[in-house]
């Protein structure tokens, strides 16, 4: 058996290299005394240790258990937080971030990390910054473990995995203690073979000497592991462990402070003003009781902000609501409240208002008010029941002139469970003749009203349900619903985008309504439509320019006060993403009949500039470009160059039977297109197609999803180019700045129900620019050639023809080139009538030497 191992030979430097010590596993510190903790900023390490100290011991073993998955700035929060409440809903907040799948019931990662955290108490006894307990983390369970027994080797394990999660491979590890009480170590090449030697003396000098005791397996085993390390040589097998210990990929730590921020603690020794506290329940949200709260202040304690003539008080309100002892409810407001000029008499207190919907029964209620001008504090701690509400309930506000204003806001407030919701139709393409039906509750409707394109269809008696022609081409309609009873008041309204895709980002004011007077106050209601995956940061509500509110969870929702009775004004409701993209909506009150709302289209385009050798050009002045729309001159009022903008980029690639003998080469090509095109704010997406288009993978950033999509490809069936297409374009939706799709196909269409003047029309509307990538081999294109050229023309993308797949690397490289390179041009059309024709677009540089190409026009 010895000749096993003895067969394996490794060079003389490798055999007895110790230059770079074994990692070991090393038992935990004493905890250290307690340290002084600041308010913000990072902790030291030392201050991690004290605070960790004092946690209960549930937090500390958490703490221990997620060690590889939690962020420096996630501990720095967690380790402030003073409630356990508080840690109890980090935690959650924790794993749901984590969440894979949020859509699900399930937390696929959370679920994975409790099954190995039970591993490693297992196997190790709740030593996890042991190797053992790090590998078993970041890989699971191996597929074999070995021990290895033999007289004159130290003790030790071989554990083999036939595809290592991190490593993505066949991997072989061992690990070695130099005793029976001793930690376990993991064995590197650099360590040598000498330091596995019970016994090393003149009689012993190597390993191949004292194997006679390792049983066929061990021996096997040890091969395996000494192998894998002579493939790899000294830096390589330590390149390969490191990549076996790799700590999980963590998110962002921004929620975590966004979290700390919620915290209703108040520092020691912070500074502190007097407020009153009030709460009434106007009305009830379907089953739930409106909570409506008002924290007056008195003024003469707040600071005020100056900045060019404008004079604020501005302050921040949080709230928790605790049920049983746990968080059940947070939220956070943000108000600005402008003052007069300085010769005008103020308020004598200021009222800061909060809603929460919440079922009845009993709570705890704790706020904390921050005046940002003045550096102090207001913290109120009591409790709070909730009652049952069948009708508006006349509690009396603290102070009867806000009772007054607030009486026409509360009034908006459904005190019944009178609701109308539009069931859209499936997700997918919509075209043809559609049944929409409406989910209502309340007894009370008599008539729903169903608005599409400008026309309105009325149902006088239940089901609410409508038939509607989508037409020929699936592209996004608005249709509204509003049910009202029988004089004709408005009771609810509901309203969906037909056609939007999943990247939809929008943002509706239900309330104030636009046909409704309003005298004192009124009731700002929004809804946010939000893109798959995604998620909101803040609405913020102003009246006419003023910022008066920014709320930070749902409901969105806040009362406004007119400066005046039957003040003309406009609410505006803006949502604003975490990375800055932000959508709004506005409405006009009190506006006269003859106030004429106009629909001033605000036209964005992306333009590159290419010399007469299609090399992208730099350096362009906004003077020397002309834009006309339907031949009427525009005036930019943006402009910029955007090597930086982020890119949303699709590749639609060509798998049908005529591809075989290419398709090999096409996906290395687009691998590498994605991989050269991609930064950390850009996204791509793959759709492949044969005779149906295929959603590979979602738009991601992640460069092995993006491979994963790309492999496993065959080449299929027949070609369906303009169904691909419209389905393509069609995912784009809702996705704004810069987007474009290439398409590669060698072949004309052969199964599509779109035709190509479907498509065009489409892709007008679309605004992606499209890069056409034609394998012109033979005949196979025809006159699918002209087709590809004018569908790129027309979006503002260029075309290319190849004879052999071998040339799309470069193609890949020019698209790239010309997309970091592009020229960002705004302007805000002067037509404002209500044609939704399309319109053409010309851009002209003054030199003539050089080309524009933008998109060739857009339909309002």
């Amino acid at each position: 058996m010895k000749r096993l191992l003895t067969r394996f030979y490794l060079p003389l430097p490798f055999l007895f290299c110790a230059s770079l010590p074994a990692q070991q596993e090393h038992a935990p510190p004493a905890p250290p005394a307690a340290t002084t903790v600041p308010a913000d900023g990072e902790l030291t390490r030392k201050q991690r240790k004290a605070l960790t100290a004092a946690l209960a011991a549930k937090y500390q073993r958490w703490l221990l258990e997620v060690g590889p998955l939690i962020t420096d700035q996630e501990l720095d929060t967690f380790l402030r937080l003073g409630k356990d409440y508080q840690r109890d809903a980090f935690i959650e907040r924790f794993w749901r971030i984590r969440d894979p799948y949020p859509q699900s019931t399930r937390n696929e990662l959370k679920e994975r990390w409790d099954a190995r955290v039970a591993q490693v108490y297992e196997l190790t006894g709740g030593r996890f910054d042991g190797d053992r307990a790090r590998i078993l983390l970041a890989n699971g369970a191996p597929d074999a473990r070995i021990d290895i027994r033999c007289a004159d080797l130290w003790p030790g394990e071989v554990w083999y995995y036939r595809r290592a999660e991190t490593v993505g491979n066949e991997l072989a590890i061992l690990f070695y203690r130099l005793d029976a009480m001793s930690r376990y170590r993991l064995w590197y090449a650099a360590d040598g073979l000498a330091v596995l030697l019970r016994f090393r003396n003149a009689q012993n000098p190597t390993i191949y000497q004292v194997t006679d005791s390792c049983g066929l397996e061990a021996q096997n085993a040890l091969n395996a592991v000494f192998g894998m390390a002579y493939r790899q040589n000294v830096m390589g097998h330590m390149t390969l462990l490191a990549q076996a210990l790799e700590e999980p990929e963590k998110p962002s730590g921004e929620w975590a402070e966004t979290f700390h921020s919620y915290s209703t603690d108040l520092d020691a020794g912070a500074a502190t003003f007097d407020a009153e506290v009030q709460l009434q329940f106007p009305g009830r949200r379907k089953t739930r009781t409106v909570v409506q709260g008002v924290v007056a202040i008195a003024v003469d304690q707040l600071g005020v902000s100056e900045l060019a003539g404008h004079r604020a008080h501005n302050l921040v309100l949080v709230g928790e609501v605790l049920r049983e002892g746990k968080l059940f409810d947070s939220f956070r407001y943000n108000f600005n409240h402008p003052l007069g000029s300085a010769d005008e008499t103020p308020p004598q207190k200021l009222p800061l208002l909060f809603e929460r919907y919440l079922r009845p029964g009993a709570y705890e209620l704790i706020l904390k008010v921050e005046d940002l001008n003045g550096n102090r504090f207001f913290r109120h701690n009591g409790a709070l029941e909730v009652p049952r509400v069948e009708n508006l309930v006349a509690t009396k506000p603290l102070d009867p002139e806000t009772a007054r204003i607030l009486a026409e806001a509360n009034a908006a407030i459904a005190s019944g469970d009178t609701t109308i919701k539009i069931v859209p139709p499936r997700d997918g393409l919509q075209t043809g003749l559609h049944r929409i039906d409406t989910l209502t509750t309340g007894g009370d409707i008599a008539r729903v009203d169903f608005t599409i394109d400008g026309q309105i269809l009325s149902k006088r008696s239940p089901p609410f349900s409508v038939e509607l022609d989508f037409g020929d081409l699936p592209r996004m309609r608005i249709l509204s619903a509003v049910a009202y009873d029988a004089s004709g008041e408005e009771l609810a309204r509901d309203e969906v985008a037909l056609n939007a895709g999943s990247h939809r980002f929008a943002i509706r004011l239900v309330e104030p309504r636009r046909d409704k007077k309003y005298s004192r106050s009124l009731r700002a209601r929004a809804e946010v439509e939000v893109p798959e995956g995604e998620a909101i940061e803040r609405v913020e509500l102003y009246l006419n320019e003023d910022l008066v509110a920014t709320l930070y969870q749902e409901p969105w929702a806040h009362p406004l006060v007119l400066a005046s009775p039957d003040q003309v004004a406009y609410v505006r409701a803006v949502a604003i993403q975490p990375d800055g993209n932000s959508t709004e909506d506005l409405v006009f009150v009190n506006a006269p009949d003859y106030l004429e709302e106009l629909d001033v289209q605000f036209v964005e385009l992306y333009i590159a500039v290419l010399d007469r050798q299609k090399r992208p050009v730099d350096g362009l002045q906004p003077e020397q470009f002309e834009v006309l729309e339907d031949g009427v001159p525009q005036v930019p009022v943006r402009f910029e160059k955007v090597a930086d903008l982020p890119i949303h980029a699709g590749i639609l690639l060509d798998v049908s039977a005529s591809m075989a003998d290419s398709l090999d080469v096409a996906q290395q090509a687009a691998a590498q297109f994605f991989e050269h095109t991609l930064t950390p704010k850009d996204r791509a997406t793959l759709i492949t197609f044969n005779d149906h288009p295929n959603l590979a993978t979602r738009f991601t950033n992640d460069l092995a999803e993006l491979a994963g999509g790309l492999s496993g490809l065959e080449a299929e069936r027949g070609t369906a180019l303009y169904d691909s297409l419209i389905f393509s374009l069609y995912y784009f939706n809702g996705i704004k700045g810069q987007r474009a799709l290439v398409v590669l196909s060698d072949g004309k269409d052969e199964h599509s129900r779109f035709d190509f003047d479907d498509t065009l029309e489409y892709a007008r509307r679309a605004g992606v620019a499209i890069y056409s990538i034609g394998l012109d081999r033979g005949r196979r294109l025809g006159d699918a050639r002209q087709k590809l050229l004018r569908l790129a023309a027309e979006t503002g993308g260029r075309s290319f023809f190849i004879k052999d797949i071998s040339e799309l690397a470069p193609i890949y490289d020019e698209i790239q080139r010309e997309l970091r390179s592009r020229y960002y041009l705004a302007y805000q059309s002067t037509n404002t009538t209500a044609d939704a024709g399309f319109r053409s677009i010309d851009v002209d540089v003054t030199r003539r030497d050089l080309e524009a190409k933008t998109l060739r026009g857009y339909y309002p």
